[in-house]
């Protein structure tokens, strides 16, 4: 009779802590736009549970993600912390086990993984595609992360600049270079909860190293980022399996998504870029002291904000533009020389600041449209 009540008190808990496990919810899609011979998959690698440090059990991690339009998830419990263990048995696995039946019911890939927790250096280290999260369970770090290694792991670092590590500079490490040597370092989060550390970027650029952006979410992820959507990885895959996701990651196919911005390199950027926006007008006909106004529709979830990197030919264009989501803004050009009505197409170079390439520069793209 005690342990009845037991379970029905445990019962009446979870429905009103967590709504999101008992109410119907409808799931919001993220809308950014597949590019030429790959899905882009929207992806979190790094959360926890109440298996190491989070609040919430596991299958509540794969309902929210469902939620908020997720295709990927990693639960990336720690192996070192474990504030829990007082009141549970902590398997290393048990996470993933729980989790993985509804992960499969909802069709959200989940992908085995655990967190390497060390002082500086290493730091944090997350190893996704793991077969036995326990094995990984040693004193010494390196020999951790040489069983990761054994079991095929993709190996990432966890928040470079975070100061409670890092408080005075951002800093590479020796055994980051160690890892690299030894096959045992593939990525880095750039971004992390909610700290961007673009100092990074030269590092992902120089040593051809993936770029992620993760949730690192301990909390329910609605009290943790309300109605903003949590930060990603855009992974680009030849389909949404766990395979092909390992695959993008080895190849350096992802770009990170954070607030209002995409980081990563100029081939994914621009394709993004352009497979969210839309030209509507056939034939813009311009000439010399007249005004046509061109229509651009954005399809995606992001407002781009463009700056203008150099003059037009022939006429003027406005220096600064946003194009909302999931809206179409008129764009005003005006004929400057008689030159522009013998002109075939017209071309605007604009630079999109809140789309950083690994060089730390905003992505440079042309906008081209036919005038006769």
């Amino acid at each position: 009779m005690n342990n009845l009540k037991t379970n029905f008190s445990i019962l009446l808990f979870l429905l009103f802590a967590f709504p999101v496990l008992s109410l119907a919810q409808s799931r919001t899609e993220v809308n950014i736009p597949d590019i030429p011979g790959y899905q882009t998959l929207k992806c979190d690698f790094h959360m926890h549970t109440v298996f190491s440090d989070g609040d919430v059990w596991p299958t509540v991690r794969v309902q929210e993600a469902w939620l908020e339009g997720l295709d990927a998830i990693a639960i990336t419990d720690h192996i070192e912390y474990l504030p829990h263990s007082q009141d549970m048995e902590i398997d290393h696995n048990r996470s993933f086990e729980i989790a993985e039946p509804l992960a499969e019911q909802m069709g959200i890939v989940l992908i085995p993984a655990t967190e390497i927790t060390r002082k500086m250096p290493p730091g944090h280290l997350n190893a996704l595609f793991i077969t036995n999260a326990n094995l990984m369970d040693r004193e010494d770090w390196w020999e951790a992360c040489v069983e990761a290694k054994e079991q095929g792991a993709f190996i990432f670092w966890n928040h470079p600049g975070w100061k409670a590590q890092q408080p005075d500079t951002t800093r590479w490490w020796d055994e980051h270079t160690r890892l690299i040597n030894s096959g045992m370092l593939h990525g880095m989060e750039v971004y992390n909860h909610k700290e961007f550390y673009p100092e990074v970027l030269s590092w992902a650029r120089e040593k051809k190293l993936t770029v992620f952006a993760n949730s690192d979410i301990h909390s329910p992820a609605h009290m943790t980022y309300g109605d903003k959507h949590r930060p990603m990885t855009l992974v680009f895959a030849t389909d949404k399996s766990m395979g092909a996701i390992k695959q993008a990651m080895k190849d350096r196919r992802t770009v990170a998504y954070f607030e209002n911005q995409l980081v990563g390199e100029k081939q994914y950027l621009t394709p993004l870029f352009f497979g969210s926006i839309e030209i509507k007008n056939k034939r813009v006909g311009l000439e010399n002291r007249q005004i046509r106004k061109i229509q651009v529709h954005n399809s995606s979830d992001l407002d781009f904000h463009l700056k203008l990197r150099q003059p037009a030919v022939g006429f003027s264009c406005p220096d600064k533009i946003t194009l909302k989501a999931h809206q179409t803004v008129f764009i005003d050009l005006t004929g400057t020389s008689d030159e522009v009505a013998t002109m075939d197409r017209l071309k605007i170079s604009y630079e999109v600041s809140n789309l950083l390439t690994l060089e730390g520069k905003p992505l440079q793209v042309k906008l081209d449209m036919a005038n006769r």
